[in-house]
Parts: structure tokens; C-alpha cells; sequence
């Protein structure tokens, strides 16, 4: 699977915007700051989760972004495919083409896996993370250490 910073970053990103837009937009800025993630390289990952429909950009003073639809109906295979990310274990790219215009020894064991992680990132909503316990204390953290640090 060749799941980057990318894939990363965008599903991190989702995440901290999924808790804390529930009241109000969050900007970039703000997710840029918590999650130490460069404020244009997210600019770059919301443009593509914006042209997907996941997100919606909100103008003006106490702008900023919030999800399209409900957390419920945003799984985590969909934010990693939305920034061009693969969700794929072959070397080929699952075109079977690996060995000399042919398939390798191991292309079904490597479909195999691909299928797996994405049927098992397709299963779980940015809503399922959110109720996890840790999430919520890690966000909490996450925002004492930014209050602390301005």
C-alpha cells in the first residue's frame, strides 16, 4: 500500500476538522497549528477534499472550513482516494503487468492485501474515530498545548 504523508496528513486533517467544527468553521490555520502540518501543504489537500465534496469553505470573519455532510457518511478509504492516494500493495499498480508485462509470483497475494485495506478503510466513518476515547483526550491535549504555546 503506498499510503504517504498525503493519505496521512488528509485523514489527520478530516479528523481535527470533524471534532472541532461541530459549533463553528475551523480555518487551516488552526488545524496547521494543532497537527504541525504546513499550512500550505493543507491548502493543497483541501482543494482536492473541496473538488471531492467533503468539505465546504465558509467566507468571511469566523470563516473557515467545515465538513459537506455528516462524519457518518465520510469513510476513511474515501479521504485518502480523494487526495490521489492509491490504496494499493502491488508494485504495479494492480494493472498485472508487474514482471516483465506479466503478473509476479505474489501479484494475488498483494491484490489480496490491497482489497483487504481498502474494504477495512472503507468500513470506518471519520464519526467512528470521533467516538473513540483517545481522540477526544488527544484533541484536548492537542488544544491546551496550542493555548499554552500562544
Amino acid at each position: 500500500m503506498r499510503l504517504t504523508t498525503k493519505g496521512r496528513y488528509a485523514v489527520t486533517a478530516m479528523l481535527d476538522l470533524a471534532f472541532h467544527s461541530q459549533k463553528n468553521p475551523v480555518t487551516l490555520t488552526d488545524i496547521a497549528t494543532r497537527q504541525i502540518i504546513s499550512l500550505s501543504y493543507l491548502e493543497q489537500l483541501f482543494a482536492r477534499l473541496r473538488k471531492a465534496g467533503m468539505v465546504t469553505g465558509v467566507r468571511g470573519p469566523g470563516g473557515g472550513y467545515q465538513l459537506s455532510r455528516s462524519a457518518d457518511n465520510i469513510s476513511i478509504a474515501e479521504i485518502i482516494t480523494a487526495v490521489d492516494e492509491q490504496l494499493d500493495s502491488t508494485k504495479c499498480g494492480g494493472k498485472s503487468n508487474c514482471h516483465n508485462n506479466n503478473p509476479c509470483l505474489t501479484h494475488e497475494l498483494w491484490m489480496g492485501l490491497s482489497t483487504q485495506i481498502r474494504n477495512y478503510l472503507e468500513s470506518i466513518s471519520l464519526a467512528e474515530i470521533l467516538l473513540r476515547g483517545s481522540v477526544s483526550e488527544i484533541a484536548e491535549k492537542q488544544n491546551a498545548t496550542i493555548k499554552d504555546f500562544l
